[in-house]
């Protein structure tokens, strides 16, 4: 069965999606997309650092993406957030949305320029950037579902304190529980998550299959627990739709994923207005 390469797309692409659930929950509970597009964009720098070093790529990618987490959570901590006047007189601290979107477009930008700049042959980056899921092989399916049973089984050991970390932030202290350290394993299960999602669907969609599907699951959820699990749902019918609309099409596969779950969301927010219009 696994000689097929669309089956192997589809396990690869759910396993994604199932990993990604919890993540993208919290990314959108934390607000933090654009954290989740800097530490993606990076991965182009790891990948040059990878060909640089001769190391495997997804190794290069966890390292950079792991760098760029931990260094933007620094500098947020740094600003505490905002600036206190928006900016508006001369040397206030830049505030961390623009910090993300500096860190952002920077790492892609030279990340594109490192690995032009690395000798020899010369990678195709259209797959770094867009992803090449129907060219998953075994290896990597076994990549991506061994490494996604360690980062959701970190998730779950933590879950309780990263969810007390993240809605209430004053009573995790109260209870002991240090909410940067758990940003900090917030930011290893994001970089985990970029270095193995990078070959199937890229380096520029992968915030998107964190986001969309959380997002799509939010107006429906009773329960942090119900959320994930409908993100879940919808990352994988996301998946499953997008390569099979991909196959009939003839359209990139990745970039077909995400657009599958883009009309997801909007049916969800269609449901939702029409619900509070009948209302």
């Amino acid at each position: 069965m696994l000689d097929d390469f669309l089956l192997r797309a589809a396990l690869a692409a759910v396993g994604i999606a199932l990993v990604a659930a919890p993540l993208g929950c919290f990314v959108v509970w934390r607000r933090m997309a654009y954290f989740g597009d800097a530490t993606a964009h990076a991965a182009i720098l790891g990948v040059a650092l990878a060909l640089a070093l001769s190391v495997a790529v997804p190794l290069g990618v966890l390292l950079a993406a792991l760098a760029m987490g931990l260094g933007v959570s620094a500098l947020s901590g740094a600003t505490g957030g905002h600036s206190g006047d928006g900016g508006v007189r001369g040397g206030a601290l830049p505030s961390t949305d623009t910090l993300l979107g500096v860190f952002s477009h920077a790492a892609l930008a030279l990340g594109l320029v490192a690995t032009a700049l690395v000798p020899g042959r010369q990678p195709d980056l259209g797959a770094f950037l867009f992803g090449d899921i129907l060219a998953v092989g075994r290896e990597d399916l076994a990549l991506v579902w061994g490494g996604g049973a360690l980062i959701g089984g970190l998730v779950a050991w933590r879950w309780n304190r990263l969810l007390t970390a993240t809605l209430h932030p004053d009573l995790a202290r109260a209870a002991g529980v240090d909410p940067a350290r758990e940003q900090l394993v917030l930011v290893l299960a994001l970089a985990a998550l970029v270095s193995l999602a990078i070959k199937l669907v890229g380096a520029l969609l992968i915030t998107a299959m964190l986001i969309i599907p959380a997002a799509a699951a939010r107006p429906f959820a009773r329960s942090p627990e119900m959320m994930v699990i409908l993100a879940a749902a919808a990352g994988s019918a996301a998946s499953l739709g997008g390569l099979a609309l991909a196959f009939e099409l003839d359209t990139p596969a990745g970039p077909t994923v995400v657009a599958t779950a883009a009309v997801l969301f909007a049916l969800s927010q269609l449901y939702v207005r029409l619900g509070r219009g009948g209302a």
